[in-house]
């Protein structure tokens, strides 16, 4: 993608997902272990972070860590979770203090380490008064056990006579997401060359705007955020309506 400004205008969206891709094949055209790759990535997102906090972001939300990494080998899991917890929790942490950014985690945290679930859940705690950035960070997370978990709630609730069936719409399904109270992402941004979503807020990406680059996530940097923020602002977004000729 070729960069253009990025001016601060009424049209930058005010939440930007990102499917972090690429990590594991950037270390492999380089002959290194994985390990590098994802340590290199972890640094691409320390970028993003900061960029999405100057230029004045309300929201980032940053796919981490599937459902279905958990399939992987044991060792890198094991390295994954240590590097999120090194992350959020440790070397950066001053960083996030001096953006005044607010953390949030999506997903599945029990199954997550405890002591990496208690370090995010920590950070969470010390940084819910922060007034900059709002930073997502989705671990452990898939969109269908998303819905699936709403839907369960819902039904929970209609079989305990607290709630009529005939209640249910979009609206309180979506209260029951995890996602209730951050807007819907107004950009998808995917590095890495392919083009899917990948179990990503399925509910939450239904008019979504998405970018597609080829850059691997440890070469994602400002300029090519900044273009992908750029290509955004030239999309018209109709949610299904017709465009008005005026």
């Amino acid at each position: 993608m070729t960069a253009r400004p990025y001016p601060l205008e009424t049209d930058y969206p005010q939440h930007v997902a990102i499917i972090m891709d690429g990590n594991g094949r950037w270390a492999t055209q380089r002959g290194r272990p994985r390990k590098l790759g994802h340590l290199q990535g972890a640094e691409a997102a320390r970028r993003i972070v900061r960029v999405a906090s100057e230029i004045g972001l309300s929201y980032l939300t940053l796919f981490a860590f599937s459902s279905e990494n958990w399939r992987r080998p044991g060792a890198e899991v094991s390295d994954l979770m240590g590097l999120l917890q090194r992350y959020l929790g440790g070397e950066h942490r001053d960083e996030l203090e001096e953006l005044d950014v607010r953390l949030r985690i999506i997903g599945q945290r029990d199954r997550l380490p405890e002591t990496t679930r208690h370090e995010l859940e920590r950070m969470e705690a010390d940084t819910a008064d922060h007034k900059g950035l709002t930073l997502v960070i989705a671990i452990s997370y898939g969109g269908r056990t998303e819905i699936a978990t709403a839907a369960r709630n819902l039904a929970e609730k209609v079989q305990s006579g607290e709630l009529d069936a005939g209640e249910i719409n979009e609206t309180l399904l979506q209260r029951h997401l995890e996602t209730d109270d951050i807007p819907d992402p107004d950009l998808l941004i995917r590095t890495g060359g392919e083009k899917r979503i990948s179990n990503f807020l399925l509910w939450q990406l239904a008019y979504s705007e998405m970018v597609f680059s080829d850059c691997l996530w440890p070469d994602f940097d400002r300029e090519e955020f900044l273009s992908a923020l750029s290509e955004y602002q030239m999309r018209e977004r109709r949610y299904g309506a017709l465009v008005s000729t005026g």
